[in-house]
């Protein structure tokens, strides 16, 4: 066996064993690219090896996607298929868990109408609302990982030969996934508990609020009463731990809803389910976004906002260093699961009720008044740099430093 097709086994083997942590008996829910039909194969095998029950695989095809954008009628975008939400939803009932090859080609919908896909993402999110809910409040083991594609391959790498770029991906996905040097899975082991060392440290700090300076960046972002750092991974209601992303590299809680005031700029692109936003700049004031503006792609921003009320405010902070191993590799992504884990960064729309003691027990409407968020809708963007300095606000008003020149200060 060469060492490619070593890394790519203990690849396979990690993103069951640790990401979704397959149990015996249990069904697995597999979405994935076409083009990542080899290595899709090789996660089936070690599911059922791990002991799983059924492994059903979602193709998925941008081509295909497109199309519907190029030439299906205007009255349609609005529909999506109940019974695809149903399935999801029955499945999270009966404890199953879902595994999603999650990247997006970040060209995929140029020139094509931004409302048709934001009224197509709306009409997805609305109707797999209950899913959601499974999923935000971890009562299942899901997981989004990622392999590549010619399309993203071509846009990361695009200063290399074109022969050469999804072999670099691939490397740089062994690379920050920690897979290739010694055991794979201990390796995720010793993160998981640095990460969680981190947790306790910020949870026993208890934080009143945050303060965020940065070029084009002065925002005061008060966290929820009861607010729960995570990082890592969590337990699912069958008490199975899991990892919801790999790579990951945050720590991330809730703020409060209407507690975020100041300006913030974003220090990298977001790729909006296919659509770029380069350079955005969002006003807060008591929490609702008051003004924003990007270099390109405002018409794909101005489309996420008004996805509903929910959507103009934050859900989500995450603290990550600058100093990590992802953004060390000095490169953009262009994808939110990658660039999300080599910067600070916020959320937009619905908060993750788990990130409150009790929050997971809470109705919506309870969630609401004690300032957690609600949306069709989460997206994060990122706004970390070697400039960004940030400041903890204790419960009796001290102020420290958390951040300094984008490192932990505590």
């Amino acid at each position: 066996m060469d060492g490619f097709t070593q890394k790519l086994e203990q690849y396979a083997e990690l993103v069951v064993k640790v990401g979704v942590n397959i149990q015996k008996g249990q069904v697995l829910h597999l979405q994935s690219p076409i083009e990542a039909a080899e290595f899709t194969r090789l996660v089936v095998q070690k599911a059922y090896e791990a002991g799983a029950k059924y492994v059903e695989i979602e193709w998925e095809d941008e081509a295909s996607t497109r199309l519907r954008y190029e030439y299906a009628s205007e009255d349609t975008f609005d529909y999506y298929p109940t019974f695809k939400a149903e399935a999801l939803e029955k499945l999270a009932a009966e404890g199953g868990a879902v595994m999603h090859i999650k990247v997006p080609d970040p060209e995929l919908y140029r020139g094509i109408d931004s409302s048709r896909v934001a009224r197509a993402t709306k009409a997805a999110a609305a109707a797999r609302k209950g899913y959601q809910q499974f999923v935000r409040t971890n009562q299942l083991a899901w997981c989004l990982i990622k392999a590549p594609t010619r399309a993203w391959a071509n846009k990361v790498f695009a200063d290399l030969p074109e022969s050469e770029r999804v072999d670099a991906m691939w490397e740089t996905i062994f690379r920050m996934n920690r897979v290739g040097e010694g055991d794979a899975v201990q390796n995720w082991q010793n993160h998981i508990q640095t990460l969680k060392d981190m947790q306790a440290k910020l949870n026993e700090k208890n934080y009143k609020s945050l303060h965020y300076r940065a070029p084009g960046t002065d925002l005061k972002v008060e966290l929820a009463p009861n607010h729960l750092w995570l990082g890592g991974g969590d337990t699912n209601r069958a008490g199975v731990y899991f990892v919801a992303n790999m790579p990951t590299e945050e720590v991330y809680t809730m703020p409060n809803r209407t507690g975020v005031n100041g300006t913030v700029t974003s220090t990298m692109p977001l790729n909006l389910n296919g659509r770029l936003v380069e350079k955005l700049s969002l006003t807060f004031e008591n929490g609702r976004v008051i003004a924003f503006d990007a270099e390109s792609g405002r018409e794909h921003l101005e489309s996420l906002l008004d996805t509903d009320e929910g959507a103009k405010y934050l859900g989500e902070v995450a603290l990550v260093p600058y100093d990590s191993p992802i953004s060390n590799l000095n490169r953009v992504f262009y994808n939110t699961g990658i660039d999300e884990n080599a910067s600070c960064h916020f959320a937009l729309g619905s908060c993750y009720p788990v990130n409150m003691k009790g929050g997971a027990e809470l109705t919506q409407n309870e969630l609401l008044a004690r300032g957690g968020n609600s949306s069709l809708t989460h997206v994060d963007f990122m706004v970390g740099s070697n400039q960004m300095d940030i400041d903890g606000e204790l419960q009796d008003g001290t102020v420290e430093p958390v951040f300094r020149a984008g490192q932990w200060t505590i």
